[in-house]
């Protein structure tokens, strides 16, 4: 019999005899040693998690209710410019819907449901959602578009001897595009900023703050446009000649798909320039390596020269304003996103974005 054996044969009678005389013995069980260690991995997340939350109430005064109603109105925009090799230009852009609906909410989730006021036939195809998440250390904007085929052609340069201005505003049905991505970025100075007080109205900015920012992103692009009605359009609006000798060879494309990764850096700053005032403006600029295939119309066949892999610089801004006296606010802000596509064969530049009107309540005491 080793020592080490004898000393424990001794010592479980011992703690037998103490936890028979109502005493609690020393020695822990490996159940409890695993309830320990799961409990003080629960605290430090529960603290984790709360940083989230935290704020210099000196900068930042916490929401002191629970629920929320808002009306607002919504007004989106769409651009796509098109850039071939030559020179020659196409801008189109989808008409603008405008969006008015309530939402409730609760805490920092908010639910409604808006009506699309110049489409309520709802016979454009149009298909969008947008959901931004603020909170004091992390927010992400989430996006879909499927803008259906009602743009318009809003101007084209076909070089300095063509005069296009009769085709500006043309409708064109033969053009077709959707977006779909996320933006994710880290606020630096949380405690002090707070991006919730511009654009959820769930804190309230006392002291004017700013933070850097940095970010990464996602997006996906999909292009279709119908070369042969273009082609009619513009010999329809400008004359068969211009359209049989002027419209670029180089970008007689069908369908092309833009895939978007980036890495963002930028600043935010909130200034409040009276009280329950709050004044919000942001930039973010991102270095983003893009890859792009492009299909030709007529056979199917990958056409090498759309098959490129590039860095270009993209950019996401805000801006907002804001009256909030904890019960009731109102105000307006704007969400502008910008992606860039160039080379020397082919360029392209995509601006979408939204104008937000509202005006809430909030209610039910914290």
């Amino acid at each position: 019999m080793t020592v080490l054996s004898f000393l424990l044969l001794i010592h479980l009678p011992l703690c037998s005899q103490e936890i028979a005389e109502g005493d609690t013995c020393a020695m822990e069980t490996p159940h409890q040693s695993r309830h320990q260690l799961k409990n003080k991995f629960l605290n430090r997340l529960y603290e984790k998690v709360k940083d989230f939350s935290r704020v210099d109430t000196n900068y930042i005064e916490p929401q002191k209710y629970n629920y929320t109603f808002m009306l607002q109105n919504t007004y989106t925009y769409e651009m796509y410019q098109l850039t071939s090799k030559s020179g020659n230009t196409i801008t189109f852009s989808p008409e603008p819907s405008y969006k008015l609906g309530p939402y409730i909410g609760w805490r920092w989730i908010f639910l409604g449901y808006t009506i699309d006021l110049a489409h309520l036939s709802g016979d454009d195809n149009r298909q969008d959602l947008d959901i931004s998440l603020y909170s004091n250390q992390i927010g992400i904007d989430l996006f879909y578009r499927k803008t259906g085929d009602n743009y318009k052609i809003m101007r084209m340069s076909l070089g300095q001897n063509v005069d296009t201005r009769p085709i500006r505003n043309a409708n064109f049905n033969g053009f077709k595009a959707s977006i779909k991505g996320f933006n994710l970025y880290y606020i630096f100075n949380h405690k002090k900023f707070s991006y919730p007080a511009a654009y959820s109205q769930s804190t309230i900015q006392r002291r004017s703050a700013g933070s850097p920012l940095v970010g990464i992103g996602y997006t996906k692009h999909s292009i279709d446009i119908d070369w042969n009605k273009l082609q009619d359009v513009v010999a329809y609006k400008l004359g068969d000649e211009v359209a049989a000798t002027k419209l670029d060879s180089t970008m007689r494309f069908g369908k092309v798909a833009f895939t978007d990764y980036s890495v963002s850096g930028g600043y935010a700053y909130n200034w409040v320039f009276a009280h329950n005032w709050l004044f919000d403006a942001s930039l973010s600029l991102g270095v983003s390596y893009k890859h792009t295939i492009g299909e030709v119309d007529n056979n199917g066949v990958f056409l090498k020269d759309f098959d490129f892999k590039n860095f270009n610089i993209d950019g996401v801004s805000r801006i907002g304003i804001v009256w909030n006296n904890m019960r009731w606010y109102a105000g307006a802000s704007a969400i502008f996103h910008t992606y860039n596509y160039r080379k020397s064969q082919f360029r392209s530049n995509t601006v979408f974005g939204c104008v937000n009107l509202y005006v809430g309540v909030n209610f039910g005491n914290r």
